[in-house]
C-alpha cells in the first residue's frame, strides 16, 4: 500500500510540474506578443508625433503668412478709411453741408419718395375699392328694394263720406246749422256740403281728427238720429276707437318687424305714427320700411339684423309727439327711446338718422341710408303739402299760446282759425281784444296767401235735470 501510494504521490508531482511548465510556456509566449503589440503601438506613436510635428511646422508658417496678409489689410482699411475721409470733406466742401445734414436730407428725400409711393398704392386701392363697392352697394340695395314690397301712398288732407241720399245733407246740417257747427267744433274738421251727389267731403290737416270725425259721421248717417248731444256721444265713442286702432296698429307694426319685447306705452306711441304724416308720407309704413330695408341690408353685410330692424322701426318715433311736446323729432325720439328702456345702439341710430350726431356704429349708418331709400322713392313725398300742413299747425299753436284757450282748430283749408275759450276767464271785451292780438300775431309770424280769419268762440251751457 506505501508503494502503491508514494507512486501516485510521483505521479502526481510529475503531472503538475507539467502543468505548471505549460502555464510558464504559455505566459510566456502571451507576454512576447504584448511586447511586439506594444513595440508596434510605440512605433505608430512615434509616427503620429513626426506628423503632428509636421503639420505644426506648416501651422505656424500659415500663421505667418496670415499675419502677414492680415497686416496688409490693416494698411488697406487704413489708407481706405484716410482716403474717405478725404473724400467725405472734398463733398462736404463741394456741396456745403455736413455729414449728419447729408443723411436727413436723404432720410426726408427717402420719406418723401415712400410716402409718394404708399400715396400711390393707397389710391390704386381705393379706385378698385369704390368699383367694388358701389357695384356691390347697387346690387344689395337693389336685391333690398325688389324684396321689400310695403305700400307707400301721399295722405291727402281731405276725406269723404258716402251718404245714403241728398236728404241727409239737410239733416247734418240741422236747424241754423247747429248739428253742422257742433260738429265742426268737436272735432276741429270742416264740413264741405257742395253740389257732389250723396257725399260729404271732410278737410282737415290733422289726420286723427278727420279720421274721428268721418268715424262720427258715418255712426250718425248709420243710426238716423243726428242732433248735438247725439254728436258729442258719437264723437267720444270715435275718439275710443280710434285709440284703440292706435294701438293695434303699434302692436301689428311691431310684430310684423319681429319685435316681441317692445314696451306697450312705446307700442301706443309708435301706433300714432300710422295717423301722422311727413311730408304727405304715412310716417307708421315709412318706419316699417325703414326697419325691413336697414334689417335686409344687414343680413346681407354682416351686421345686427335685430339692432337694424328695431332702430329703423323706431327712428322717427318722435314725430308722434312733436306736435304737443317742445323739440325736433329727433330730441323726443331719443327721449322716449331712452325712457322705456331702448339700448344704446338704437337710441344712437335714432339720433344719428339725420346727421345730428356722427353715426359711429354700422347700424346706423343702415338706418340712414334706409331711411333715404324709403323717403326717396318717386312719390312717397311731397313737399307742398308738408310746407301747408306746418303752416296750419302753427295757426293752431299762435292761439293756444295764450292763456285760457280750450281749443283751437284751423279749419277752411287754413283761412279761418277758430278758438274755443274757457267762458269763465273771457268776457265778450276780452274775446274781441283776443281775437286782434291772434290776428296780429299771424300777420307778424306767417307767410300765407289771401286772408285768414279769426274767430273766437265763447259759449256757456246750463244744464238742469228734472226730476
Amino acid at each position: 500500500m506505501d508503494e502503491k501510494s508514494s507512486l501516485y504521490k510521483k505521479e502526481a508531482m510529475i503531472a503538475a510540474k507539467e502543468s505548471v511548465q505549460k502555464d510558464i510556456e504559455k505566459f510566456q509566449e502571451e507576454t512576447k506578443e504584448r511586447r511586439q503589440e506594444l513595440s508596434r503601438l510605440e512605433s505608430k506613436l512615434v509616427k503620429k508625433e513626426e506628423m503632428l510635428e509636421d503639420k505644426l511646422q506648416e501651422t505656424a508658417v500659415k500663421e505667418a503668412e496670415l499675419q502677414k496678409k492680415s497686416d496688409e489689410l490693416m494698411d488697406k482699411e487704413d489708407y481706405l478709411a484716410e482716403l474717405v475721409q478725404k473724400q467725405m470733406q472734398e463733398l462736404e466742401r463741394i456741396s456745403g453741408l455736413s455729414i449728419d445734414e447729408a443723411k436727413n436730407l436723404l432720410l426726408e428725400q427717402l420719406k418723401l419718395d415712400l410716402q409718394q409711393e404708399a400715396n400711390n398704392l393707397i389710391r390704386e386701392n381705393e379706385n378698385h375699392i369704390k368699383e367694388v363697392s358701389n357695384e356691390k352697394a347697387k346690387e344689395i340695395l337693389t336685391s333690398v328694394m325688389q324684396r321689400c314690397v310695403i305700400d307707400h301712398v301721399v295722405e291727402s288732407t281731405v276725406s269723404s263720406v258716402s251718404l245714403p241720399s241728398d236728404e241727409m245733407k239737410g239733416r247734418i246740417i240741422g236747424r241754423e246749422g247747429r248739428n253742422i257747427r257742433t260738429l265742426e267744433t268737436l272735432t276741429g274738421v270742416d264740413l264741405i256740403i257742395d253740389d257732389t251727389p250723396e257725399a260729404v267731403v271732410l278737410s282737415c290737416f290733422d289726420p286723427v281728427r278727420r279720421e274721428i270725425a268721418k268715424l262720427a259721421l258715418e255712426k250718425l248717417v248709420a243710426d238716423g238720429r243726428i242732433h248735438p248731444v247725439r254728436i258729442e256721444e258719437m264723437v267720444e265713442k270715435a275718439r275710443v276707437e280710434i285709440e284703440q286702432k292706435i294701438k293695434q296698429e303699434g302692436e301689428n307694426a311691431a310684430m310684423e318687424m319681429g319685435i316681441m319685447n317692445l314696451n306697450k306705452e312705446l307700442i301706443k306711441t309708435l301706433g300714432r305714427l300710422y295717423y301722422r304724416t311727413s311730408y304727405g308720407q304715412n310716417v307708421l309704413l315709412h318706419s316699417l320700411e325703414v326697419g325691413h330695408i336697414a334689417g335686409m341690408i344687414a343680413a346681407e353685410i354682416g351686421a345686427n339684423v335685430k339692432i337694424a330692424k328695431r332702430a329703423g322701426l323706431l327712428h322717427d318715433i318722435g314725430k308722434a309727439v312733436d306736435q304737443t311736446q317742445e323739440g325736433t323729432h329727433i330730441e323726443l325720439g331719443v327721449e322716449l327711446a331712452r325712457k322705456y328702456g331702448e339700448k344704446e345702439e338704437v337710441i344712437h341710430a335714432i339720433e344719428a338718422h339725420h346727421d345730428d350726431v356722427t353715426a359711429n356704429t354700422i347700424e346706423a349708418v343702415l338706418v340712414k341710408l334706409a331711411d333715404a331709400v324709403s323717403a326717396g322713392r318717386p312719390g312717397s313725398r311731397r313737399d307742398t303739402l308738408e310746407i301747408y300742413i306746418k303752416r296750419l299747425q302753427k295757426l293752431e299753436e299762435i292761439a293756444l299760446s295764450y292763456e285760457g284757450i280750450k281749443q283751437s282748430f284751423a279749419v277752411q283749408a287754413g283761412r279761418e282759425i277758430r278758438v274755443i275759450v274757457q267762458p269763465d276767464k273771457f268776457d265778450d271785451l276780452a274775446s274781441t281784444r283776443l281775437a286782434r292780438d291772434i290776428a296780429k300775431r299771424i300777420e307778424e309770424e306767417l307767410d300765407y296767401p289771401g286772408q285768414i280769419r279769426v274767430t273766437v268762440v265763447r259759449e256757456i251751457r246750463t244744464t238742469e235735470i228734472a226730476k
